[in-house]
């Protein structure tokens, strides 16, 4: 078995225990976790010194494992999803099978199909929806590069995984568009 795919099985198998990793994403580096286990997701808004009305992002490999979590996902959804040239995150209304405080106050969720290597493969073995929150600590920068994370961030997780820790390039969030169920579209992050 390669470096490669102990880093992903030991990430899931902490998150199939509840536990919270650190990540390299399609974006910058993020703290996860079981995006259906709401004790999990607790954890991550604790790590982060973060209240939870603040609602957090969650990855999925594919757009078939999308549907599992939106009750209806709209058309505009899969063109802003097919055509985007960097990562975009869709908030999307009608959530389901998704932890209720990960969620914002409406119901809905902000969710990205990640089509990076490593992201889509965690997700691809995990099977779920994987919390996917910057690593910083709360009104702190998001930190683009592994050697960007805080220690103390670093010791507050379960697992930190091993891949692309070498990287020292610029990543930057994703965009962030609100997708309405009437088809209204705002950019919320551009």
């Amino acid at each position: 078995m390669s470096i490669y795919d102990k880093d992903v099985n030991a990430a899931v198998e902490v998150m199939r225990r509840g536990g919270v990793i650190l990540y390299p994403t399609d974006t910058v580096w993020g703290i996860g976790c079981d995006a259906t286990n709401p004790d999990a997701v607790a954890k991550v808004y604790e790590i982060k010194r973060r209240v939870d009305s603040k609602a957090l992002i969650c990855l999925v490999d594919s757009e078939a494992r999308l549907q599992r979590y939106i009750r209806n996902v709209p058309n505009v959804a899969w063109d802003v999803i097919e055509l985007a040239t960097k990562p975009v995150t869709v908030i999307l209304d009608g959530a389901v099978n998704l932890a209720p405080n990960l969620l914002a106050e409406d119901g809905s969720v902000a969710i990205r199909v990640t089509r990076e290597p490593f992201s889509q493969q965690l997700c691809y073995r995990f099977q779920k929806a994987i919390v996917s929150t910057s690593a910083n600590f709360s009104g702190e920068p998001p930190a683009s590069n592994y050697c960007d994370i805080s220690p103390e961030l670093l010791e507050a997780v379960d697992y930190v995984c091993t891949s692309r820790r070498q990287e020292k390039k610029p990543h930057t969030p994703s965009s962030i568009i609100r997708l309405r169920p009437d088809g209204q579209v705002e950019v919320v992050r551009k």
